[in-house]
């Protein structure tokens, strides 16, 4: 069997000229990263007009298990699929980050003959976003310490920086440091770290900007620390978000790439879903939603994470809505839900499923009931899959009025997605009235607890003191009316990734509180989330390598 890599590698890729042209892009909005990718260059003060614009499918999932579940292929799968039934359809989903791509899991690019490609460039530095965006961010954090160096005329208070460092790799060892040792012409010593890029908020910034003009008033608003007297300092009084505008001005345009059958594919943006907002970037979107007639693109995790943002955050700063979702599911991922090992994944296990089938079932109703809109369970299957457990899946769905198809795509590609595509065709074109969780005028606490009691399934919060004094700071520097991002584990409902299936009667504790202001929304920190990851024991990277022709080898 062939690994992604050597599927990519062996696919002929057409020019990216053809690919936009063949949706109305000319030459003369593009600029070329080579033969097979390129950024749009368009007038970013071009109205988006939602009416007129292409109908946008938003794919997420079950919560997450080692057995996986294949979010990213489905999503490219079904981009190719909708291009197979004759229809106009793009894909636009995250940049990958480098780090989980040498930690544990691989390349992040879609598997199998599902991909978006040149899958090697994608997985590792593509068109230099994220060294952009790691860049701007560090100028910043240059800025705060020079400007201290220099006599600290803004009076920040060295204990109260809140800005940090990044890089796009998992290296735990830089979590907790020390920095400006050796004497006063090397700073002022103070505790510090850094986080991996995708976790800074320019990374939130670049995804949830509608254009240039919005990019710098976001990075103008950003909160890098307070004074001696509590007074929030920004990026703006420091004089530097003119000149990380500037470092950002060619990253920000949308990337244009193509699957392995030829389907538009727009990758820009990489936030991840459990430490900050989980979706590509606004003006990929709204780019492709331009020229296609459906635009498929995926939120983070699961509906508890990723959709909810996308919603909540991201819907509400761009007037974007999806017109339906597909949530995507294994059967051996619902067994694992179910309290099964991972080893014995590939027996049938009636009981097993019928344990596990209720997390499905939740991120359903969180979809229909908690923010109205349609939905389509695409289960990736799987040879060991009976019929007696696809039909449990099947049957259970049903009684909540949604449909399950089987989809194929990994081994397939776009013909093994077809049904699913009439299926979001049909959904689709009946439209979605979409809501939101809470109200921006709702209270942060009010805003939490309806996120817990709405979306997870649970009881209600609990703050520690330092959460609830940097809550009630929040509010009454002005910053109440933001929407809140929780920052939360994945692999359940609750605070407490041991809690798996559809956990019930929890509480979510709120242990930190981060305020993004320039992105617009309040971090909430829950349990052990960290935002610089660590490498695994057996990390990708140790299998990753090239070959004496330069290809690459091991990403997978």
């Amino acid at each position: 069997m062939k690994s992604d890599v050597e599927i990519a590698q062996c696919t002929t890729l057409k020019p990216i000229e053809e690919v936009a042209e063949k949706m109305g892009v000319g030459r003369s909005n593009l600029e070329l990263y080579g033969d097979y990718k390129a950024k749009i260059n368009e007038d970013q003060n071009e109205r988006f007009d939602e009416e007129k614009n292409g109908k946008l499918i938003l794919m997420t999932g079950i919560s997450p298990t080692p057995a996986g579940e294949g979010k990213t292929t489905t999503s490219i799968g079904l981009a190719d699929a909708l291009q197979k039934i004759g229809k106009n359809a793009a894909v636009a989903i995250r940049e990958p980050s480098v780090g989980p791509v040498f930690g544990m899991k691989g390349g992040a690019a879609g598997g199998g003959y599902s991909q978006v490609v040149p899958m090697e460039d994608i997985n590792l530095h593509f068109t230099g976003d994220f060294h952009a965006i790691g860049a701007a961010n560090n100028l910043l954090a240059a800025m705060i310490d020079n400007h201290i160096y220099h006599g600290n005329p803004l009076n920040i208070d060295t204990r109260k920086i809140k800005w940090k460092r990044v890089l796009d790799m998992n290296d735990r060892q830089l979590r907790h440091i020390v920095d400006g040792l050796h004497g006063k012409g090397n700073g002022t010593p103070r505790e510090d770290g850094f986080e991996i890029t995708v976790a800074s908020e320019i990374m939130a910034i670049f995804c949830l900007s509608n254009d240039i003009k919005d990019l710098k008033e976001k990075l103008k608003n950003i909160v890098i620390g307070y004074t001696t007297e509590d007074a929030p300092v920004t990026a703006g009084q420091l004089k530097a978000h003119g000149a990380m505008a500037a470092l950002l001005k060619d990253a920000i345009k949308p990337n244009l790439v193509q699957t392995l059958e030829h389907t538009p594919a727009f990758v820009h943006g990489g936030p991840f879903a459990n430490i900050a907002h989980g979706c590509n970037s606004i003006q990929a979107t709204k780019t492709a939603l331009k020229y296609a007639d459906y635009v498929v693109t995926e939120a983070g995790f699961g509906a508890d994470l990723g959709m909810e943002k996308f919603i909540n955050i991201k819907c509400r700063l761009s007037g974007l809505r999806p017109s339906t979702t597909v949530v995507v599911a294994t059967v051996r991922a619902l067994k694992l839900h179910g309290g099964i090992s991972k080893t014995e994944l590939e027996k049938e296990n009636i009981q097993a499923l019928e344990k596990g089938l209720p997390n499905l079932l939740q991120h359903l109703e969180i979809m229909q009931e908690t923010f109205g809109v349609s939905t389509v369970v695409a289960i990736n299957k799987f040879p060991t899959d009976s019929e007696a457990e696809l039909e449990k899946v099947a049957e259970q769905c049903r009684e909540q009025g949604v449909k399950v198809v089987l989809s194929e795509v990994w081994a397939n590609g776009g013909s093994g997605g077809e049904e699913l595509a009439q299926e979001v065709v049909r959904l689709a074109d009946q439209g979605s009235q979409t809501t939101f969780t809470y109200d921006l005028k709702d209270s942060i606490i009010g805003k939490l607890e309806k996120m817990v009691q709405k979306v997870y399934g649970g009881k209600g919060i609990e703050l520690t003191r330092n959460a609830e004094k940097e809550i009630q700071k929040l509010e009454a520097l002005g910053y109440g009316d933001l929407p809140v991002c929780m920052a939360k584990t994945p692999f359940s409902f609750s605070d407490d990734p041991t809690k798996i299936g559809r956990p019930r009667d929890f509480t979510i504790t709120i242990r930190d509180v981060k305020l993004s202001a320039g992105a617009g929304f309040i971090v909430m920190l829950t349990g052990n989330i960290m935002t610089m990851p660590g490498l695994p024991t057996s990390p990708s990277a140790e299998s990753i390598d090239v070959d004496d022709d330069g290809k690459i080898v091991g990403l997978y």
